[in-house]
């Protein structure tokens, strides 16, 4: 383990009770279900709230716009609101929101590369519990 990932996880593990270490709220923003579905959709192109949802598939409006709101917030997503009638929204990622989205894409590509041996490994894990 390198000399930032033993920092990282030390100060995880460091963090009191009350509050949570930045990085790792981070790491959970990017991570989360739709944080994650967020970012990869974004790779291809801006979206419009709508076009986002439906992309995405089985998000509530409420989770989408609390998801984009908190990676805004991180600075991953921009939101460009147009003064027309009727409002357009459009987001897209920002410089640091590339950079992160294709961490992610790396990590979601491995694992479809991956998943015959992990459905493997789950097969004998559970033989061996059975």
């Amino acid at each position: 383990m390198g000399v930032s990932e033993t920092t990282l996880m030390e100060r995880v593990r460091n963090a009191d009770g009350d509050t949570m270490c930045p990085e790792r709220l981070v790491l959970e923003h990017v991570t989360s279900r739709w944080g994650t579905l967020v970012l990869i959709a974004l790779l291809d192109r801006s979206y419009r709230f709508s076009e986002l949802r439906r992309e995405i598939g089985r998000v509530s409006e409420k989770m989408l716009a609390q998801t984009l709101q908190t990676l805004e917030r991180d600075g991953l997503v921009h939101r460009d609101a147009k003064p027309v009638i009727p409002p357009r929204v459009d987001y897209s990622l920002t410089d640091l929101g590339r950079e992160a989205a294709e961490q992610v894409r790396g990590l979601a590509r491995w694992t479809e590369r991956r998943m015959a041996a992990i459905r493997e490994a789950r097969e004998e894990y559970d033989a061996a519990k059975a």
